[in-house]
């Protein structure tokens, strides 16, 4: 008969690792909320990678920095290339070396898609955490992420389904985000904590985090607030800042301008500016998002490089309706959205300038904004945790 190990005479359990790569700041907050959901469960767990601060103070050992990966657009990633390819190569190595449990890219899949398809190759199970919008233009690279993952969390509902179409793997886990806003927001406690005190409309801009995008929009943005301050001299506005790169750029661009009373300047600080705010401008992105869910009115304006811009023509985009996420989400035209030459004080005026005077209270709008916050309220870390531990452990699928 053979006796049973006792406990002691067991092998221990490998320490779980994780592999991760962030490569901007909205993949830095996902990854954070990953991480912490994960150290729930297995608290433990070692995590390794690209990380941004927050990923960092959660508990991830940087390997890099999201900040070297931080690049917008086809045309500009160019003169970063031969860098970004060493740091890809010389990260696939450490990864492979590390074998960890499992490799989570989070965004960022220019980057991540072939480093997944490199320690997946290895035998390293590979995760993408948010969806390439593959469902949007260059639908041909669906194969890539077949081919490079093994599962595909996904922030979008509609995007399991244009996956499942394609045999791919996908999980809609919700958004980060939604679990975090409540449903009712406290204006005037955002007022108070912004300290903006009298009755006027506050305006709030986001130019966007990255410095090409600012650059790109923070002109034609203060210039729209100086039009609307023309015809609405009680408007207020204030910017909100992602870094000091980006309030530099503001302050030049602002400097060209007449602006009455001058913008106020918020650093760091975007959600409570959106909470504050009567109507928004802002670049696309996930502040459309936040926006949304805030419940807030707004203009999206998406302006690339001429040179970016042609190159997505070239490459194929989807002529969808739509390009900004509170449309998408909606499935109609919910919020006014402008692009490239349309990103110009007489067209974003005249659109914010409705918003302010759009009835506030609109009880259809509400309820459509309400609707759409509640679905993604999935407890997205969570849900994330869940299905990469699953993924880690070699454990069958529901």
């Amino acid at each position: 008969m053979v006796r049973a190990a006792s406990s002691a005479e067991r092998p221990a359990r490998r320490r779980l690792r994780v592999a991760l790569v962030a490569g901007e700041a909205s993949g830095d907050t996902l990854g954070a909320g990953l991480i912490e959901a994960i150290r729930e469960r297995a608290p433990d767990a070692g995590f390794h990678g690209i990380a941004g601060q927050r990923m960092i103070d959660a508990g991830c050992e940087p390997w890099h920095r999201v900040e070297e990966l931080s690049v917008m657009g086809l045309a500009e990633v160019l003169p970063h290339l031969p860098r970004l390819l060493r740091l890809r190569s010389r990260l696939i190595d450490r990864i492979v070396g590390l074998r960890p449990d499992v490799f989570v890219g989070i965004d960022s899949s220019d980057f991540n898609l072939p480093v997944a398809a490199a320690v997946k190759a290895r035998g390293i199970p590979a995760v993408q955490y948010g969806s390439p919008q593959v469902w949007a233009w260059r639908q041909s690279r669906v194969l890539k992420v077949r081919n490079a993952t093994d599962l595909v969390l996904c922030l979008l509902p509609f995007e399991t389904e244009f996956y499942a179409a394609h045999d791919v793997a996908a999980r809609f886990v919700g958004h980060p985000l939604a679990d975090a806003i409540p449903l009712a927001v406290d204006t005037d406690r955002a007022r108070t904590d912004l300290g903006l005190s009298g009755t006027g409309a506050v305006i709030a801009i986001l130019p966007g985090s990255r410095r090409a995008e600012v650059a790109r929009l923070s002109g034609p943005f203060l210039a729209t607030a100086q039009w609307l301050q023309r015809e609405r001299p009680d408007a207020r506005c204030v910017v909100a800042l992602a870094n000091e790169a980006a309030g530099e750029l503001c302050r030049a661009a602002a400097d060209r301008l007449e602006l009455d009373p001058p913008p106020r300047y918020v650093t760091g600080r975007a959600r409570e500016v959106l909470a504050a705010a009567d109507a928004v401008l802002t670049a696309s992105g996930t502040a459309t998002l936040e926006a949304l869910l805030l419940k807030r009115r707004m203009v999206v304006a998406h302006r690339l490089s001429g040179m970016t811009y042609w190159l997505a023509r070239r490459m194929g985009i989807q002529r969808l309706p739509h390009f900004s996420l509170p449309n998408l989400l909606a499935g109609h035209s919910l919020v006014p959205e402008f692009v490239q030459r349309e990103v110009r004080p007489d067209i974003l005026g005249p659109a914010l300038l409705r918003c302010l005077e759009a009835d506030a209270d609109a009880p259809g709008l509400r309820a459509e904004l309400i609707a759409i916050h509640e679905r993604l309220r999935q407890n997205a870390s969570a849900s994330a945790a869940d299905a990469v531990l699953k993924l880690a452990l070699r454990e069958p699928a529901c």
